[in-house]
């Protein structure tokens, strides 16, 4: 497990970084994050290519899911396929913007939070993985994997 941590964290260093892109405020109630970061819902088929990405969202390295026109998707992390029926959008969210708010020692990068972090390239410092407007792209098509 940490093996692939490690293995996301370095394919992230070579990823493009959103130009100043910062973190946006938001409130944690419960297991989820209810509004949305950029103020409105996401693109479900920007969200796709985000997560299938191999520059940008780098999902695929840990996860496997309904993208047959991928090779080696990853098997460490859960299966992306049916994400919408298994969380809510707000949970989804949550789980994108930092999953270890849920579970301290879970392996997925925060993709939403610069603060705080370890380890982290100098391209990136200060910087999240994806912006506001990307995550709620993300969450948008997460929520669209219903069985």
């Amino acid at each position: 497990m940490k093996r692939a941590a490690a293995l996301l964290l370095g394919a992230a260093a070579g990823a493009t970084v959103a130009a100043a892109a910062q973190t946006v405020p938001y409130e944690v109630v419960g297991d989820g994050i209810p509004a949305p970061l950029a103020g409105s819902v996401g693109d479900p088929a920007r969200g796709r290519a985000i997560v299938a990405s191999r520059q940008q969202g780098l999902c695929l390295l840990c996860h496997t899911g309904p993208f047959p026109e991928e090779r080696l998707p990853g098997n460490i992390a859960t299966d992306l396929s049916g994400a919408g029926a298994r969380w809510s959008v707000p949970q989804l969210r949550l789980r994108v913007v930092d999953a270890r708010r849920l579970d301290a020692q879970s392996p997925m990068p925060a993709f939403h939070r610069s603060a705080g972090l370890q380890r982290v390239g100098p391209a990136w410092q200060g910087r999240p993985l994806l912006t506001a407007q990307q995550v709620e792209d993300v969450v948008a098509f997460l929520a669209t994997l219903k069985p």
